[in-house]
């Protein structure tokens, strides 16, 4: 007969929802994260742009961005000794014929600040006149370290007497009559009273296998690749580039360019793999927009970003079965929201209450809660 581990609380999944939502549960009580894979965030952890933009997702999410941004700059010295973000920048550019689509994201963040032509190109100087017409800044973007991030999240788990288990996919679980949650994986058993479902992409197939009404979450395959920089050299400065009808978007990194075509493909949960035709259309639209060539792909890849359909995060216990808590949704989102994902998350789930940070920007945790895409289509009509 299998041995059962008992805890307070089971988390399935160790990005970066999963290791921060754990860490915080774990200061005082004992959790086990399950990770599938034979490392933590292997999928879309490990894929991030790394950027952190704090009018980037709609008004919830740049709530949850507020709440962070001060941890990240300057987290506690027991969390690190130092802070997350490096100054980048962020500009938005747009051709003549995009002028709509520049006003219209101006009068939604007046906070940006307009440019001209000749100062984009004295910024970023293999940009094409043509393709920045209009140029919008975000002074306050920052790269994000989010590999120390991720691992300062689990240290911080770890120190606190809990434990993750890699190699440990879920193949079953069920609540008893007595409430407590039997979670079956290829590591073992472990029972709690607490299943917190961060499975990224997985999550409403983790929902369907505890017998629950999936969400309607929607994995979306976003691509990125590495190429050299400009010969001479001396770009590791350059601001981000992001097309304003996201045709494509760069920056520097680690002595190269980063390149996404900012596609948003939708897939079945898996380990999402590049389609050769989609980045070179990415690139092509890229090439339009500099004077670089594009001579070889250095490395590329795949992760994908799950959407709840209104694309807010999905963090609160499901109304149909106690103790299993969503903590899902995060999109594109998660390396820059969660330290506030991951304080609003664990009050939710031991009644606690909120942050002062979440607090401050009026947080309705009814923003956040379980719903499902019939709900929000009854409400729409």
């Amino acid at each position: 007969m299998t041995a059962l581990s008992h805890v307070d609380a089971i988390v399935i999944g160790a990005g970066i929802a999963g290791a921060s939502i754990g860490a915080e549960l774990a200061q005082d009580r004992k959790v086990v994260v399950l990770e599938a894979e034979e490392m933590p965030g292997y999928h879309t952890t490990g894929r991030s742009a790394a950027i952190f933009i704090a009018s980037y997702g709609n008004a919830t999410i740049c709530k949850l961005n507020r709440a962070s941004l001060t941890f990240l700059r300057q987290p506690p010295p027991d969390f690190s000794d130092e802070g997350f973000l490096s100054p980048r920048g962020n500009l938005y550019i747009g051709r003549a014929e995009d002028k709509a689509a520049v006003d219209a994201l101006h009068a939604a963040s007046p906070h940006l600040i307009p440019h001209t032509t000749e100062e984009a190109l004295k910024r970023v100087p293999i940009l094409r006149p043509e393709a920045a017409a209009y140029v919008l800044e975000e002074p306050d973007s920052e790269d994000i370290d989010v590999a120390r991030l991720h691992q300062c999240w689990l240290r911080r788990l770890t120190r606190a007497g809990s434990t993750v288990r890699c190699n440990a996919a879920v193949t079953a679980l069920s609540r008893g009559a007595d409430g407590l949650w039997t979670v079956e994986t290829k590591a073992g058993t472990f029972v709690a009273p607490l299943v917190v479902n961060a499975a990224g992409a997985w999550s409403d197939e983790v929902a369907k296998m505890a017998g629950l009404t999936p969400i309607g979450l929607q994995p979306l395959r976003r691509t990125g690749a590495i190429l050299p920089g400009p010969a001479a050299g001396g770009f590791d400065h350059w601001q981000m580039i992001n097309d304003v009808m996201e045709r494509f978007y760069f920056k520097p990194d680690a002595g190269k360019l980063l390149v996404s075509p900012v596609d948003e493909v939708p897939m079945e949960p898996h380990d999402a793999f590049v389609d050769d035709m989609d980045l070179a259309e990415g690139l092509h639209r890229f090439e339009q927009a500099v004077t670089l060539e594009v001579t070889r792909v250095d490395r590329s890849w795949a992760g994908l970003r799950t959407f709840a359909p209104d694309r807010s995060p999905v963090v609160g216990f499901d109304p149909g079965s106690d103790g299993f808590f969503w903590f899902a949704g995060q999109g594109g989102y998660g390396i820059q929201t969660c330290p506030a994902m991951a304080w609003l998350g664990s009050a939710l789930a031991t009644g606690k209450p909120l942050r002062e940070e979440l607090s401050r920007e009026a947080f309705d945790p009814q923003e956040v809660a379980p719903r499902r895409t019939m709900v929000n289509r009854l409400r729409k009509h």
